[in-house]
């Protein structure tokens, strides 16, 4: 029995000067499989971390609905389909700390889904640090423990395994059954960096499928400035106002439905009701730098029986922190003066200066819009929306200041603009909205119906509410 200890102890021996003098490869461990958790919005674990050059296999599983994984510094952008499991192979051959993200939108807090992978440099083992032990029990069985392995070395069968720390030979975990996810009410406090409206501008927030949004919107008529004269009408909160209300439905997690109504009564628009359809074309995830929308709309007065207009609309975000998100929205408006609605008739006025005003007969516009966010539930708004071709306004007289003579007419139009603060608690957002405009249609909120200059605005605010 000394004898065959002291063989095994030799070839132990044998084994470890090989691997210090011999230039075969080096002993290259085994591929290391990490589980990962998927579900919304958070990543389970949310840190991992390995070592540079160690070959790992994530092994990610979602609980609940559709997400990705996406990792840039190593190239890799995968779909993980609903209670499915999807497994990436990677060598970690980069030092440093790189996000890993959801890819896949997944809900109002998708942006807010990122966990981290940390990537530290080698160590280098050394010879000293090689144990190596003998099995009573079985003959000819010697264990060399080196960098967190253990082997077990069986002399009789010439045969190499890796075994845990009881002795056994190393075994994958069994993988539990799929759970059904529950839906489980939204926190107060998931994050949601935008709402589905700026001001008025939109944005490119996906509305998920099933779920029921409620949008109220009120603007005040008269301008808080200058504040000494409308002190009196507490600051225009006593003037008239504009209510607006719409809904919205998610079809699928890409396609929704929007109606809303505007009650807005003015020459040339009147009690609008817009039906209309958004499509959510790209995530600002993965691959894609930018998140992109498309919408589409019909807008009819009187309660959607005459004056059709007509709506195609693009929506375009970016962030540029986690705190800032920037918005484009160009789009179309075919018959925003149709049947010259907005022209002065011959039967309002006999002077043919006015009569032969042509305003256009389509609009064009182009909002800009920023949400920057403050504290986690509370962002700084602003957008504004230059417009070509017809614009909504006041037609006025122009008086000659030396003659004071009427010498023509003008349209006086102003585009629209609007800051204002918001403020999100669980499915509730408010917004304190400060605007020149009370028009919120899309064929509309471009231009200030009441022609105010960006130094006067009105007192307004958004109410948005998720139902379902």
């Amino acid at each position: 029995m000394t004898n065959l200890k002291l063989a095994c102890a030799g070839i132990a021996a044998l084994l470890i000067v090989c691997a210090g003098v011999c230039e075969a490869a080096p002993f290259e461990p085994p591929q290391r499989e990490i589980k990962v958790i998927a579900r919304r919005f958070e990543f389970v674990p949310k840190t991992i971390s390995v070592k540079k050059g160690e070959r790992i296999r994530l092994a990610v599983t979602s609980e609940d609905v559709d997400h990705g994984i996406a990792i840039k510094e190593f190239g890799v952008d995968q779909i993980v389909k609903a209670k499915q499991t999807k497994v990436i192979d990677l060598t970690a051959d980069k030092e440093g700390r790189f996000d890993f993200i959801c890819s896949v939108f997944c809900g109002d807090g998708h942006p807010d889904m990122i966990g981290e992978l940390i990537v530290t440099a080698a160590e280098t083992e050394q010879a000293s640090n090689i144990k190596v032990t003998f099995d009573d029990a079985a003959p000819g069985v010697v264990f060399v423990e080196s960098a967190g392995q253990r082997l077990r070395i069986d002399t009789s069968t010439k045969s190499v395994a890796r075994v845990d720390a009881a002795g056994s030979p190393a075994q994958q975990e069994k993988k539990q059954p799929g759970t059904v996810a529950t839906k489980e009410r939204e926190s107060s406090s998931a994050y949601q960096p935008y709402e589905y409206h700026i001001v008025n501008v939109p944005t490119t927030k996906p509305v998920p499928r099933h779920s029921l949004n409620v949008h109220f919107t009120h603007r005040f008529q008269e301008s808080f400035h200058p504040v000494e004269e409308t002190a009196k009408d507490l600051f225009g909160l006593d003037s008239v106002a504009v209510s607006g209300l719409g809904f919205t439905y998610g079809i699928t997690d890409r396609l929704y439905a929007n109606v809303y109504r505007s009650p807005l009564c003015r020459k040339g628009v009147c009690k609008t009701i817009e039906i209309g359809f958004g499509y959510h074309l790209l995530d600002e995830a993965g691959r894609s730098p930018i998140s992109l929308s498309t919408y589409a709309s019909i807008e009819g007065d009187d309660n959607f029986q005459k004056n059709y207009t007509y709506n195609i609309q693009a929506m375009v975000g970016r962030s540029v922190t986690r705190y800032v998100n920037l918005f484009f929205s160009p789009a179309v408006h075919i018959n925003s003066n149709g049947q010259g609605r907005f022209n002065i008739h011959p039967d309002e006025s006999l002077d043919p200066r006015a009569t032969g005003l042509r305003l256009g007969q389509h609009t064009g516009s182009f909002g800009f819009g920023l949400n920057g966010r403050i504290r986690p539930t509370v962002s700084l708004l602003f957008d504004y929306t230059p417009r070509v071709g017809f614009k909504m306004g006041q037609i006025i007289p122009v008086i000659d200041d030396t003659t004071q003579e009427l010498t023509g007419f003008k349209n006086d139009s102003e585009a629209a603009i609007g800051f204002g603060v918001e403020k999100r608690i669980g499915r509730h957002v408010f917004s304190l909205t400060f605007s020149n405009t009370q028009a919120t249609t899309t064929a509309r909120y471009n231009s200030s119906n009441a022609a105010l200059p960006p130094s006067k605005f009105a007192i307004g605010f958004n109410l948005f509410r998720r139902l379902l």
